[in-house]
């Protein structure tokens, strides 16, 4: 009997759509096409790869709309975040096909009386890409355009929480007239990820959780092929007594309850320096008292979690914290009131009295939850901030220059923000250290993780 993906709006908990869940038959299929469309794709030149892609940029930004609704309906991101978000990515695409020669073009390294030595970038050949559900237009962007810009062919994995945004993603792709068989969908959960991986391909692309990274790694290692791994984190920010106040309270609150707290590199766990920690803390409650919470579809500041089982996860690791001394200094419980009945809805929450034995400090604490530590020294702040197994970001706050000269070097992550919460753009490459992952993502460097480097010397 056919199994079914069931797409549940997160904020009323109503069915949006069904796909059906690919089978292993269908698996080996899209497996042997996307081999065969290989051995043509390989040989296409790199300006008739952009090409396709330029037309799918008009194409997207043409239903940019339909994409940031259903986005909304699928996840729970407030709507106005999820026209950003095809906004953001409309600029990423156009970014790659702009620096697609710079990244995968012919380098000349030098010329000697006897040779001229020089570099290419081939591609791997079949990459599977696993998504996650957070950013499903930017996810599903990162895990296909750059694969193929190289030259390799793509299966997709949707999330199984935004099959339907990701696979309208893979459809209005296939509508440039890109060649059978160069980027294809497999739906399902993580059994129908664990064949594709299984199955005869050549790299794979996954952005999620540390665990199943973890799993995924195992297996690519036991084949031998490569694997890029962006996962968790538990990014600390450090505010030191002499930053700019009112700004760094701003891009704190942004940064740890933006797309409700659902984002890999976003703070989430805060460290105060003892002679601010009181009143920082206060003026962050006052900014968090006043979010607006409620059906993303209209005008709202955070929505819902994208799923029961994440409202759970999130339930049990404050109850943890509470159990165990933590104070709720705002949030801390469902929303009460008829419109969030059918919701996975979670107050946005700030904790105090934080210690190291607390999940909410141990674990990636995915919603809008905040544990705030205070500190006394600068040697304190970045041993509290490294104390964790993550190294996604960390960013700090400060108007001495001479401290950050020190701290940035100090502090275990794949970025670092001073003053700021941390940026992406497409020229710039995102990855962790620890166990945040493996390769890099965006800018030159994350496109070429994307492709095989060769040397050549040729005799004259």
């Amino acid at each position: 009997m056919r199994s079914f993906i069931t797409s549940i709006n997160p904020a009323t908990g109503q069915v949006v759509g069904k796909l059906a869940v690919s089978s292993a038959d269908e698996i080996d299929s899209i497996v042997n096409q996307a081999k065969k469309a290989f051995q043509q794709w390989r040989t296409v030149s790199l300006a008739k790869r952009a090409s396709y892609i330029k037309k799918f940029v008009i194409l997207l930004a043409k239903y940019r709309d339909e994409f940031a609704r259903l986005t909304t309906d699928e996840m729970g991101k407030p709507i106005r975040e999820a026209r950003e978000d095809v906004e953001f990515e409309l600029n990423f695409i156009r970014w790659y096909t702009d620096h697609a020669e710079e990244a995968f073009g012919e380098e000349f390294l030098r010329e000697d009386k006897g040779a001229i030595y020089k570099t290419v970038y081939e591609p791997w050949g079949v990459c599977v890409s696993i998504a996650p559900w957070n950013f499903p237009v930017s996810m599903a962007s990162t895990g296909i355009i750059p694969q193929i810009l190289a030259g390799n062919t793509v299966i997709f994995k949707p999330s199984e929480y935004t099959s339907l945004t990701q696979k309208k993603f893979i459809d209005l792709l296939n509508q440039t007239g890109l060649p059978h068989g160069i980027v294809q969908c497999a739906i399902g959960a993580g059994d129908v990820g664990n064949m594709l991986i299984e199955s005869d391909i050549d790299l794979v692309w996954f952005t999620g959780s540390t665990k199943v990274g973890q799993e995924i790694y195992k297996k690519c290692a036991g084949k031998f092929i490569k694997a890029l791994l962006e996962l968790g984190g538990s990014s600390p920010a450090i505010v030191f007594a002499d930053c700019d106040f009112k700004k760094t309270v701003d891009t704190v609150f942004s940064a740890r309850f933006f797309n409700c707290g659902q984002v890999c590199s976003s703070v989430k766990r805060l460290f105060v320096e003892k002679p601010i920690f009181d009143s920082f803390i206060e003026t962050l409650i006052k900014k968090v008292a006043n979010i607006h919470i409620g059906n993303p579809a209209g005008s709202i500041d955070v929505g819902p979690l994208v799923s029961q089982k994440q409202l759970e996860t999130l339930v049990s690791q404050v109850e943890d914290a509470k159990m165990k001394g933590a104070t709720v200094r705002i949030g801390g419980m469902k929303p009460v009131g008829k419109e969030f009945g059918d919701g996975n809805y979670y107050l946005p929450t700030i904790l105090t009295n934080i210690t190291s034995n607390m999940r909410v400090y141990k674990e990636e604490v995915f919603g809008p939850v905040l544990p705030v530590v205070p500190f006394t020294s600068e040697e304190e702040a970045v041993i509290l901030a490294n104390d964790t197994p993550y190294g996604l970001t960390a960013e700090f706050f400060t108007s001495n220059q001479n401290r950050i000269k020190r701290i940035v070097s100090q502090l275990h992550a794949g970025g670092v923000s001073i003053n700021m919460d941390i940026a992406y753009a497409p020229d710039c490459p995102i990855g962790g250290y620890k166990k945040s992952g493996l390769g890099r993502e965006y800018g030159l460097v994350g496109m070429r993780e994307m492709a095989q480097l060769k040397y050549i010397c040729i005799a004259k």
